[in-house]
């Protein structure tokens, strides 16, 4: 067994090769091998959102405050809201974040494959943004 106290990892700044914006990460899970479940906390603030991406095993979000929205490709632009579940099916590529005006805060679920959890591509231009 092992706690991982609240406090015990300091928060991040989220890479600006994956996000634009102001965007904080708080590390909730990173499971040692052979597990692969990997789960952070993500607060963006009003115009952040990450870069479109997909995820070799999918990935479950968890709104938890604000207003944000998501986008899966050639689809709209969602709203979602505290207590909505989205699910990203293995390979969709997507991207989440808080809307022009609203902080949003999710927490955000995913399992690497060979290691690898993410594949990030290009930004979600303006136009894509206020759809």
């Amino acid at each position: 067994m092992e706690i991982q106290r609240v406090g015990s990892r300091p928060s991040g700044k989220a890479p600006a090769d994956y996000f634009t914006g102001a965007v904080r990460l708080d590390t909730l899970i990173e499971s040692p091998d052979p597990a692969r479940v990997r789960a952070v906390n993500v607060t963006f603030e009003p115009g952040a959102r990450t870069t479109w991406h997909t995820h070799p095993l999918g990935q479950t979000l968890i709104v938890t405050s604000g207003y944000g929205w998501v986008q899966r490709w050639d689809g709209p632009v969602e709203e979602v809201r505290p207590g909505d579940v989205i699910w990203f099916s293995p390979g969709e590529k997507h991207w989440h974040g808080a809307t022009a005006t609203t902080a949003m805060t999710h927490i955000a679920i995913q399992e690497a494959l060979d290691g690898k959890s993410a594949d990030w591509l290009e930004p979600v231009s303006d136009e894509q943004y206020k759809k």
